[in-house]
């Protein structure tokens, strides 16, 4: 049993491979208990704080969900209910929040924030998502893929589309840690920084896992167990970010003809939201002015029997459970 207590969730390069595993398992055990109508409330009394420059569907159901089961009060502050960084420094918010709270998450922009608030706090912070690394989605993709699959070791998941932020690099890390064998699909321009990607194959020639960079998107599907993908275009993005992306990204749309040069138990895997419809504002518009009714994935894919996308987005809420119960 890893003794977490005390410590930051900022990125999964901070925690051994044995940690991050440790965390799936927890999870899985606190999910079988919620399933089965078991309290857990092992955090009764104590307060969190969740700080959101940029809003969430999942993160923020998932903490505040995560905080009442082990009997916490939660605190959302949105993005006009905080000032951090604007009004009041980071250093400053976190001293202030850390003598109220047991515990604060934050989720907004550069990796370089939630690493201040951490530096200048007394109890335990979370990253909820930044620019550059995405920890708790992680464990919630790594929790689903072993329910699936029964390990995670040696597993083989390709990532399709933009990798050169949060998730492409957080499974970069993920991937090396625990042994699995990740390849980065996209064109060279949309490739990670390498110095990334040369941390990370040191770590995977330990585990036994692997790092491979590809532009060849057939190539990349043949035998995957788990195809990845997220959205091309960040909103706020000018609309000639839009129209170079979808252009450049038309390629690595995850649709059945990759999928079925995977392994033969492949899965679809997504850490939402997804524009595989006309179903958005966002995917009535790209269609309107660029005549795409499907981005990043096809609907016959998001909604076809391979699909496990429900079942990873209810994992965040377990994972992020487990965090904070190891954590506090």
């Amino acid at each position: 049993m890893a003794d977490l207590k005390g410590r930051d969730f900022l990125k999964l390069l901070d925690y051994t491979g044995e940690e991050i595993l440790y965390l799936v398992d927890l999870a899985e055990d606190l999910k079988a208990k919620k399933k089965q109508g078991v309290p857990h409330r092992m955090h009764e009394g104590k307060n969190i704080a969740l700080i959101f420059e940029k809003t969430s569907t999942r993160t923020r159901c998932s903490f505040e969900v995560a905080g009442h089961d082990l009997g916490m009060g939660v605190t959302y502050l949105d993005p006009t209910g905080s000032q951090i960084g604007k009004k009041e420094s980071i250093a400053d918010t976190a001293r202030v929040l850390a003598s109220m709270y047991d515990g604060i998450e934050y989720r907004g922009y550069g990796q370089e924030i939630v690493e201040e608030l951490a530096k200048y706090s007394k109890v335990p912070v979370w990253n909820g998502l930044t620019n550059e690394f995405h920890p708790t989605q992680m464990l919630a993709d790594l929790l689903t893929i072993k329910e699936i699959f029964g390990r995670i070791k040696g597993i083989r998941l390709t990532f399709f589309g933009d990798c050169r932020y949060n998730m492409a690099n957080s499974w970069m890390v993920a991937g090396a840690k625990t042994g699995m064998h990740i390849t980065l699909c996209s064109s060279s321009k949309y490739f990670p920084e390498a110095d990334l990607v040369k941390t990370c194959r040191e770590i995977a020639q330990e585990t036994g896992g692997s790092i491979t960079l590809t532009e060849d998107a057939f190539a990349a599907s043949k035998g995957t167990d788990v195809f990845y993908t997220d959205v091309w275009v960040s909103m706020g993005e000018p609309e000639k970010a839009w129209a170079e992306r979808i252009d450049d990204m038309k390629p690595y749309q995850v649709r059945k003809e990759l999928m079925d040069l995977g392994a033969e138990n492949a899965v679809f895997m997504h850490c939402l939201p997804a524009f595989h419809d006309q179903g958005t504002g966002v995917g009535r518009e790209v269609f309107e002015k660029f005549g795409m009714a499907e981005l990043e994935v096809t609907d016959e894919v998001f909604e076809g029997p391979r699909s496990v996308v429900f079942q990873e987005a209810e994992n965040r809420m377990h994972t992020i459970k487990a965090v904070m119960a190891a954590t506090l």
